[in-house]
């Protein structure tokens, strides 16, 4: 049976889902982004320009950070950088394994599954913009550890419902809340502010669509079943943030990876600035009860509450 739905003569849950669809659908059609035609991958980097805002780095405002040359903390910010783009490659090719899951439930003539195609299909560029811009500055991807790399794949084929999608969420709004400050930061290379501008405007609509789903499939649950989704979210959180600075970016300026992560954890800038970037999507998660109960503890212990 198709199913055919007309978004202005239906109401409820189903009609909002498709009058969101159908507007992300338009402003999807009318901006959008091709990375390998809208930037200027031949740009030359600009001679002493940060790759990522200074007061976000994880040494920043340490002793350890004082101590290094402003080459080596430029480069530092330059391997941060590159770690947080990894971190998005690896994540995004997660969310891509979660939204074809997600699509393969539904009706494709839904307009809710076709935006889920089409953020499938931003995903795609956006992993390309981001191996792209990880090789403009001559350098290669970092790997996340086996740990990281068998767990990711765990909740690719598992998680579920508001579980997935706040897992998704909490991801992209992680990234997109250093992209903000990355694309009118001045002192940042452009092509590092250009490549945050695209993903800050096509990740505003995929975050809009998967807020308003979460608070839909959240609505009326159990709280064992509540429970059990706080807790796919909570250790999904966790690994993003355990991933956002690789050991080799330390390594790039001569630092020993395990002392400066040390260095960091306890750093209380980076605390800060850990909580700063997960504040918006906090807030959000509490508000819909996706944050709460024992599985809160992870958030705390992550540095993200």
């Amino acid at each position: 049976m198709t199913l055919s739905i007309d978004p202005e003569a239906t109401t409820g849950p189903s009609a909002d889902r498709e009058r969101t669809a159908n507007r992300l659908l338009t402003a999807s059609a009318r901006r959008s982004y091709d990375p390998e035609l809208d930037l200027d991958w031949t740009a030359e980097e600009i001679d002493g320009g940060w790759h990522w805002v200074p007061e976000r780095l994880s040494l920043y405002g340490t002793p350890m950070w004082d101590g290094l040359t402003q080459e080596q903390k430029v480069t530092l910010s330059q391997q941060e950088a590159v770690s947080v783009a990894s971190a998005g490659i690896f994540f995004e090719v997660v969310t891509l394994q979660l939204l074809a899951r997600y699509v393969a439930g539904r009706q494709a003539t839904e307009r809710h599954a076709q935006y889920a195609l089409t953020e499938l299909a931003d995903e795609c560029r956006h992993i390309t913009m981001f191996a792209r811009s990880v090789e403009w500055g001559g350098n290669t991807v970092h790997r996340p550890g086996p740990l990281t790399r068998t767990l990711s794949r765990g909740l690719a084929h598992t998680a579920w419902g508001p579980s997935m999608l706040g897992a998704i969420l909490t991801a992209e709004d992680i990234m997109d809340m250093f992209n903000r400050e990355n694309m009118v930061d001045e002192r940042v290379q452009p092509m590092v502010r250009q490549v945050s501008r695209i993903h800050v405007v096509e990740e505003a609509r995929h975050l809009q669509w998967a807020k308003e789903e979460v608070a839909r499939q959240v609505a009326g649950m159990s709280r064992p079943a509540l429970e059990l989704h706080r807790a796919i979210v909570a250790n999904a959180t966790v690994i993003v943030a355990r991933n956002l600075v690789n050991g080799a970016a330390y390594r790039s300026v001569g630092l020993t990876p395990w002392k400066a992560r040390r260095v960091a954890r306890h750093n209380p800038h980076y605390q800060a600035t850990l909580r700063w970037s997960a504040s918006r999507a906090v807030a959000y998660l509490r508000e819909v009860g996706l944050i709460g109960g024992p599985s809160e503890l992870l958030w705390k212990r992550a540095g993200l509450i």
